[in-house]
């Protein structure tokens, strides 16, 4: 008897937990005999499990920080003051950068309003000693650099031609009074410098076939040719111009003022990559430049290559810092964009993706981070320089597709940033050297063989 009652309590119980209006609106959809029927054969681990599906939501998951730098160079190798510089940047990157840059880029058009707001921070000849410059690690500016690629590589970019390429002419070429004219000015980004090496029909092979002429004349250089793909020649005050001297054939640089008569500049149109970069066609007609503006320790291109391999190395942080780019943008995608009920992070394909990515990226890191050390320790060769850039610019290529890949359809909208990180990598595999002549240094340092032709 006392079952029985125990029977039809624990009925009474389950009638009154049942919606039967519910019950029977899911009747209509699906066989309930056949569900209760196929229930009541689970075992024990197989109704916790269903139970687990179907019961109540648990708490929002707390998911780790969006972090490129998985190996946290950052955190380890800069000392409390720089490590405050690096957050500063990328605070400032973040706040002014980050939200106007995509407007920008797709019209092609510089944000000049920034020029002043990057003056502020100071960071303008970071390694360079006097003149109002920082004095700061080579390893501290390749973070920076990676900081500003990481949010955009064509405002990485200027800031590099005018810190690392024309600022460095001068820093390491120039005279003393030429210094004083120009470098702290540049510093300060009052003046806005420039850097005419390429060519129409001579890129990365400009040791050898520079078509630029520079003849002297009295107290006076007689500049012709053209300079093609030349960043900020479209607003700079001073373009550092790399001419074939006719009487001794040798490479000479000289800085030729904005207004010199004979030089004209002409804006490059409807580029695919680093499109907010002012890239300029350069045309030098009887282009008059007095020798005190002769850059007066540039006396063959082995002086002009001190500049390549001390801006090489910037270049494949910059690699970097398009890649962590692409790599956090994609990852941050992915935790939020759902299919199937839940985040696409959750699934195995994507996550291979993702580590991927992360692997290259780590490697390219690790490498900068090495090769920093060697120009702090006054190691660093042009090999160094190059197998760096080679590797980086390549590996740079392969996490912006894979971030494009995981991202599906929007991967090639720019609301979402990895469109431009895809066609910006374009870029950097293709400048400061492409992947051919790169390799080749680094080929002739480790066989002994030069295969230049």
């Amino acid at each position: 008897m006392a079952n029985i009652f125990s029977s039809l309590k624990n009925a009474y119980t389950l009638f009154k937990s049942v919606d039967f209006k519910k019950l029977e609106e899911l009747s209509k959809k699906v066989d309930l005999p056949k569900i209760m029927d196929s229930v009541s054969n689970l075992d024990d681990t197989q109704l916790q499990g269903l139970m687990k599906m179907i019961g109540t939501p648990h708490k929002k998951r707390e998911l780790p920080p969006i972090d490129g730098d998985f190996y946290h160079l950052g955190d380890e190798a800069l000392k409390d003051e720089d490590r405050a510089l690096q957050l500063k940047v990328r605070a400032f990157l973040e706040r002014e950068v980050k939200p106007i840059v995509n407007k920008y880029w797709l019209r092609a058009e510089f944000p000049f309003e920034l020029i002043p707001k990057i003056a502020e921070l100071n960071i303008c000849g970071l390694t360079y000693e006097g003149y109002g410059c920082p004095n700061k690690s080579n390893l501290m500016e390749g973070m920076l650099a990676m900081e500003m690629a990481r949010i955009d590589t064509s405002i990485s970019t200027f800031f590099g031609v005018q810190s690392g390429l024309a600022m460095g002419s001068i820093y390491l070429l120039g005279s003393e009074a030429q210094k004083q004219e120009w470098l702290p000015d540049m510093q300060q980004l009052k003046l806005i410098g420039a850097f005419g090496l390429t060519e129409p029909e001579v890129g990365s092979g400009v040791a050898g076939g520079l078509t630029t002429t520079a003849k002297r004349q009295g107290s006076k250089w007689i500049l012709n040719g053209q300079k093609k793909w030349i960043g900020n020649s479209t607003f700079s005050d001073v373009t550092i111009i790399w001419a074939r001297d006719l009487d001794d054939n040798e490479v000479k640089g000289f800085l030729v003022r904005k207004g010199t008569k004979g030089f004209s500049v002409e804006k490059m149109q409807d580029k695919m990559a680093l499109r907010i970069v002012q890239n300029g066609l350069i045309t030098l007609t009887n282009c008059e430049v007095d020798e005190e503006d002769r850059l007066q320790n540039a006396n063959s291109f082995k002086d002009t290559a001190k500049v390549l391999k001390m801006t090489r190395a910037g270049v494949a942080w910059q690699a970097v810092g398009c890649a962590r780019g692409a790599y956090e943008s994609a990852l941050s995608y992915t935790r939020t964009r759902k299919q199937f009920g839940k985040p696409i992070a959750s699934y195995q394909l994507i996550q291979n993706h993702l580590v991927e990515m992360l692997s290259n990226l780590t490697a390219m890191q690790t490498l900068c981070f090495r090769l920093s050390q060697l120009q702090d320790q006054n190691l660093l060769t042009d090999e160094h320089a190059s197998l760096a850039k080679v590797f980086c610019s390549m590996r740079t290529r392969d996490v912006v597709s894979r971030a494009r890949e995981v991202m599906g359809g929007n991967g090639i909208l720019l609301e979402y940033d990895v469109a431009r990180f895809v066609a910006d990598a374009e870029a950097i595999y293709s400048y400061e050297g492409t992947k051919e002549i790169n390799t080749l240094i680094v080929g002739r340092a480790i066989t002994g063989f030069s295969a230049f032709v």
